[in-house]
């Protein structure tokens, strides 16, 4: 971060490889889609809106849906591994997730901006429904292709919880973000070296 500069009150990231899976890593390490100017912004950054769309109409009611998908995605890509007796949680979710995915997605069109570049602009207003069916098909996509199944890992970083697409060479990365998890890890492993050393 540059000198100066000043940080949002919230912190979002989008390296999970995939947006349904970028909407997962909103509940770490706290809640941050806590309010509409977050939504706001997760909306924006995750490229499910051209940057110049006009979100006033984003509220609190917005963040329930968001909420309710993430849950159920959560559920999904964490237990279509493991093997349960009881299935009914992760059928209703799936049932849930594909209800959301059949809604109209919003319609994007080119347009000139003003050096008569084209540009992506949605036609009108998205509501919370197109938005959520966007990030629900992706989830399908997700959870219907075996390759990228395949390469769902859940962070080895302590107490991060986050599940990521591995699209490393060798298929060997073991954090959600070498700069987040992967430097805390070598921070301490650098820590415990030395205490050793002393001791």
């Amino acid at each position: 971060m540059a000198l100066g500069s000043t940080m949002a009150p919230y912190e979002l990231r989008f390296d999970a490889g995939r947006i349904c899976l970028d909407l997962l890593a909103t509940t770490h390490p706290d809640e941050r889609l806590d309010a509409p100017e977050p939504l706001r912004a997760w909306i924006v950054r995750s490229g499910l809106v051209p940057a110049a769309t006009p979100l006033a109409h984003v509220d609190s009611s917005w963040l329930v849906g968001f909420r309710e998908l993430r849950g159920q995605i959560g559920q999904l890509v964490r237990s279509g591994s493991r093997s349960s007796n009881d299935t009914r949680p992760y059928d209703l979710a799936l049932a849930r997730v594909n209800d959301l995915a059949r809604a109209a997605t919003p319609a994007p069109r080119a347009v000139r901006d003003e050096e008569g570049v084209l540009v992506r602009q949605l036609d009108g207003a998205p509501g919370c429904g197109a938005l959520l069916a966007v990030i629900a098909r992706d989830a399908v996509e997700l959870l219907t292709d075996p390759v990228a199944r395949a390469s769902l890992r859940e962070c080895e970083g302590d107490n991060c919880p986050i599940v990521y697409l591995d699209s490393s060479r060798g298929r060997r990365r073991r954090w959600c973000s070498s700069e987040v998890c992967g430097n805390r890890e070598r921070v301490a492993r650098h820590r415990r070296r030395a205490a050793l050393a002393r001791a």
